[in-house]
């Protein structure tokens, strides 16, 4: 498990009250700040809180690459308009590093060492002194070495410093009326491959195309895992009667599945867990811990 790189700087005990002022204090405290945002539940909450304390000197930029979906692109440019924060689209390459697209352990930190080099470039023109990136006190303790990469490139983690946790966003979120406070967790596409498969756009195709299959038949909290020939789906446990009940579903994805490029489609017992593909991984001393 690689070691925590950002640590709250308030009592996670805390009320959600005192962890708000908090965080509302730390963004005034920065002059103007970009954020680094996905369009997801974090990302978005932060969005919206450096807007409504910094205005104008707020700046919400989301990475376009192959590993974001088109519906979550969509997402994004939704939300921002909805908080009327300015936001701005830019193009990143991790596909073109090698080191990436082998897909060992060490992904997520070539992706967003990728991220942040291109940010630091962006917000270097624009003349804005703070990179704001939306990991929460949840996510200190699973295995995330992009974390290591965005501190390195000078990203500060305000939810973090907060001592937010995942509900207590989705509170906050839901309390000033932001749409994404209920959004299922989201992760790049890249993290469906399992590791040691290449990722490459064609597999990445694949998996959108299978998750806005499995949408389409009513699914909201999904995986599409790529195994090479076969797809490996997730979905909660309470869901997975709704499989063996409806014969005539079940073959439409099947059909479906097949149609993309998959040769076999598989159910996961286990079903949805975030971050499932981690299971595969041997136990990570922080003295191991890529980056």
């Amino acid at each position: 498990m690689a070691t925590a790189v950002y640590q709250p700087s308030i009592d996670l005990e805390a009320s959600l009250e005192a962890k708000t002022q908090f965080l509302r204090r730390t963004i005034g405290g920065l002059e103007r700040a970009v954020v680094a945002y996905s369009g997801g539940v974090d990302s978005t909450l932060l969005a919206k809180v450096t807007y409504d304390v910094l205005g104008a000197e707020a700046l919400a930029v989301t990475a376009v690459s192959p590993s974001l979906a088109q519906a979550e692109r969509d997402d994004a440019a939704r939300f921002a308009a909805q908080i009327g924060i300015r936001h701005e689209f830019i193009e990143t390459r991790e596909l073109e590093n090698p080191d990436y697209r082998a897909n060992d352990s060490s992904r997520c930190f070539h992706c967003k060492a990728e991220l942040f080099d291109r940010l630091r470039e962006f917000v270097a023109e624009r003349e804005v002194q703070h990179m704001l990136y939306g990991p929460v006190v949840d996510d200190l303790g699973d295995f995330r070495p992009g974390m290591a990469a965005s501190r390195e490139r000078g990203a500060r983690a305000p939810l973090v410093e907060a001592g937010l946790r995942k509900a207590e966003v989705r509170e906050l979120s839901r309390r000033l009326g932001l749409p994404s406070w209920d959004k299922p967790a989201v992760a790049c596409l890249s993290s469906r491959v399992a590791y040691g498969i290449e990722v490459t756009v064609e597999k990445l195709g694949q998996i959108e195309a299978g998750e806005a299959l499995l949408r389409a038949e009513g699914f909201r909290e999904l995986r599409v895992r790529h195994h090479g020939s076969i797809a490996r789906i997730e979905v909660p446990e309470s869901e997975l009667a709704r499989f063996t009940q409806d014969s005539e579903r079940r073959q439409r994805i099947i059909d479906g599945m097949k149609s993309i490029g998959f040769t076999y489609v598989t159910l996961d017992l286990q079903g949805f867990r975030s971050g499932a593909m981690n299971e595969a991984l041997p136990v990570i001393s922080p003295d191991d811990s890529p980056g």
